[in-house]
C-alpha cells in the first residue's frame, strides 16, 4: 500500500497538515493566554484604583463623622475613639468573613477566566 507514490504523497501531505495544525494551535494558545492575562491585569488595576479611592473616602468621611459626633460625645477625643473603634470593628468583620467576601469571589473569577471554555455552548 505504501509502495505507491500516491500513498506516500498523501502521507507526506497529512504530516505537513498535522505540523501546520499543531503550530496554529500553539498560536491560538498564545493569543488566548494574552487575552486572559489582559483581562486579569485590567481587573487587578481596577480593584487597586477602587480600593485606593475607597480608602481616601473612608478617611475623609471618618473625619467628618468625628466632627459631627463631637457635640454628642462632648469631646473631640471621644469622637476619634468612637470612629476608630467602628473602623476596627469593620476590619475585624472583614477578617472574619474574608473567605466569603474576598477569597471565594477571587477563586470564582479566576476559575471562570482560566478554566471555562468560551467556545463551548451552554447546554440547557
Amino acid at each position: 500500500m505504501f509502495s505507491q507514490d500516491k500513498s506516500i504523497d498523501n502521507l507526506e501531505s497529512l504530516v505537513k497538515e498535522m505540523k501546520k495544525y499543531i503550530e496554529l494551535q500553539g498560536e491560538y494558545l498564545k493569543f488566548d493566554l494574552v487575552e486572559k492575562l489582559t483581562v486579569l491585569l485590567g481587573t487587578l488595576i481596577l480593584i487597586l484604583l477602587i480600593t485606593v479611592l475607597s480608602m481616601m473616602a473612608v478617611f475623609y468621611f471618618s473625619f467628618m463623622l468625628v466632627y459631627a459626633l463631637e457635640p454628642i460625645t462632648g469631646s473631640l477625643t471621644g469622637s476619634y475613639a468612637m470612629i476608630g473603634g467602628i473602623i476596627l470593628l469593620l476590619a475585624f468583620l472583614i477578617y472574619i468573613y474574608r473567605k466569603k467576601l474576598i477569597f471565594q469571589p477571587m477563586v470564582n473569577f479566576l476559575s471562570h477566566l482560566f478554566l471555562d471554555n468560551p467556545n463551548k455552548e451552554k447546554q440547557a
